[in-house]
């Protein structure tokens, strides 16, 4: 899948300033999704992020690039941790977390709610949302709000920025890898 594709729609966890992203692929006739997602992973596992697939929705490829260890730091706040357990996870195990997501993806057209967690949303914010069932968001950008708004617009801002600088760069010609920030240790 092209370089720039990914930028696009992962720029703020590619700059680690983000815990996933999601985005919908149409594979190439000819192409494996299988194949393109693994070569993707490998880019990005040297970095420390990884990249899988998680099922198709209208004929296109569910891509969920994240940040493994931000994704177990979300999955122990004690509000997501509660949440998780709740709708059948087990928050503490994060690659059993993302099975559990596959299948529910897989059951169902739709999104499960809960999806937010593993893109690195608020705590207060996925729970407004699955108990509001998705309706009376205080404000809506990459996500609807349910908390913090003046907190989230800053974010927006700061993922939009990032974005911006980073499809300039690959549009100049720098590589996925160049711009993925490594894991810090």
């Amino acid at each position: 899948m092209p370089d720039a594709t990914v930028v696009q729609y992962c720029a703020p966890t590619l700059a680690g300033i983000k815990t996933g992203s999601l985005f919908s692929y149409a594979c190439p006739p000819g192409a494996s999704a299988a194949d393109e997602v693994k070569q993707l992973d490998a880019k990005l596992s040297a970095k420390g992020l990884r990249a899988i697939g998680l099922g198709f929705k209208r004929k296109r490829l569910l891509v969920y690039v994240f940040r493994p260890d931000d994704l177990k730091r979300d999955l122990s706040s004690p509000e997501i941790h509660q949440l998780m357990e709740s709708l059948g996870y087990q928050p503490e195990h994060p690659g059993q977390c993302l099975k559990r997501l596959i299948h529910r993806l897989s059951d169902d057209d739709s999104f499960p709610h809960e999806i937010g967690v593993f893109l690195g949303y608020p705590p207060e914010d996925v729970i407004g949302f699955i108990e509001n069932h998705a309706t009376n968001a205080l404000y809506t950008g990459a996500w609807k709000v349910y908390g913090n708004v003046e907190q989230a617009k800053r974010t927006f801002e700061k993922y939009r920025i990032c974005t911006d600088v980073m499809n300039d760069r690959i549009r100049r010609g720098n590589s996925l890898e160049q711009l993925t920030a490594a894991v810090r240790k």
